[in-house]
């Protein structure tokens, strides 16, 4: 029987199921929840020193649904990080590690374009027994004046050093999350690895106005009658993060074999997982979907990948992981390829076209008088 457990940067995880940084980590509770619920790890809210600049208002999400079914298949989020203090936080992650000693409980970080914040931040959840931490170089809205978020994701050059100042500290696996509001996703992933992240986790929400009432004439999430333009998730967003996700196991593969990869973007199904494990992610995060199907998800989302892995005769993740990527090339490849495939047509059928009446034969009877009706 196939297993879903395994090993990342260190980490044991019973599958590779994980919470994604969002509303569904956003206290001990839930994330306790979580693991009861058989999450293979957990990453919380986004963290910070200083929660009182945060500020959330309501409505705060944009939802889009199929026309025919009303199913959601686009979500749009104002929403910032964590509002709640960080000794509260302290408190809570050491409350679960105590209640989920097993549980693999990864602390969602960002701070000011401050050193000495970055590395305080790190210093003091690692005392509170985080198991491993994800940078939030990625989110695409909310308080960009201080530097934080997107507003470092979108420049190399200060992704580096920011990560530079964690690892000088950091002594447990650290992940730094990808903004895909970029040319090209590889640029930020290669400077997380030239600082010396584990790894990377990718994407974050793409920059997004989900639309504007026609009624009221005024965009949405509507807020006093205003809105500002937010992250944009769910299954709309899945093939721009496996594009990505592609992209920067491809340039892994090629400049940083070892490091990890955690992809995320619309995953709904153990189907979706799939892929993004077959197009080079270790492990796969999920938040949108719970925000619309519950914890519960994680169920059949594990069912479905081992009935996938089962009919292929995958016994664990690591057997499946990349086998995607061999068969991206490039248009003029495509072209070549195509050209060959229908010249050695073309040959067979002449090999198979009859020159006399001694060539017909009665086993290849129909072929033949196809080779001839085609010409």
């Amino acid at each position: 029987m196939p297993t879903l457990a395994t090993t990342v940067d260190g980490l044991t995880l019973p599958n590779p199921f994980i919470i994604g940084s969002g509303p569904p980590g956003t206290n001990g509770k839930v994330i306790g929840r979580a693991f009861d619920d058989g999450w293979g790890a957990v990453i919380c809210k986004t963290v910070s020193l200083d929660a009182s600049k945060v500020v959330n208002v309501q409505p705060r999400y944009g939802r889009l649904r199929s026309r025919e079914t009303g199913e959601i298949y686009g979500w749009e989020n104002i929403e910032l990080i964590s509002d709640r203090s960080f000794e509260t936080w302290l408190d809570e992650f050491k409350a679960v590690k105590d209640s989920h000693p097993d549980g693999i409980l990864i602390a969602s970080v960002m701070e000011e374009y401050n050193k000495a914040a970055w590395q305080e931040i790190i210093g003091r959840c690692e005392e509170a027994g985080v198991d491993s931490f994800e940078l939030n170089m990625s989110c695409p809205h909310g308080m960009p004046e201080r530097r934080m978020g997107a507003a470092v994701g979108e420049d190399p050059v200060a992704l580096e050093e920011v990560c530079g100042w964690v690892m000088e500290v950091a002594t447990k696996p650290v992940w730094a999350k990808m903004t895909p509001n970029v040319t090209h996703i590889e640029d930020p992933a290669r400077a997380a690895f030239r600082a010396g992240c584990q790894g990377v986790s990718a994407i974050n929400t793409i920059r997004s106005v989900i639309g504007v009432d026609l009624d009221t004439l005024r965009p949405e999430p509507n807020v006093e009658g205003y809105t500002t333009p937010g992250g944009y998730s769910c299954q709309a967003v899945r093939p721009i993060a496996l594009r990505m996700c592609m992209e920067i196991a491809t340039l892994t593969g090629r400049e940083f074999p070892g490091r990890t990869l955690s992809g995320l973007g619309g995953i709904e199904t153990g189907g979706d997982a799939a892929q993004f494990i077959l197009l080079g992610s270790n492990t796969v995060q999920v938040c949108t979907g719970v925000m619309k199907f519950g914890y519960g998800c994680v169920g059949p989302m594990k069912d479905d990948l081992l009935a996938f892995m089962d009919k292929h005769k995958f016994e664990t993740v690591d057997d499946f992981r990349g086998l995607s990527l061999p068969y991206f090339t490039t248009h003029s490849d495509l072209v070549r390829r195509q050209a060959e495939a229908r010249a050695a047509k073309r040959a067979a059928e002449a090999k198979r076209m009859i020159k006399g009446d001694a060539e017909w034969s009665g086993d290849d009877f129909v072929d033949q008088s196809d080779a001839l009706a085609r010409g």
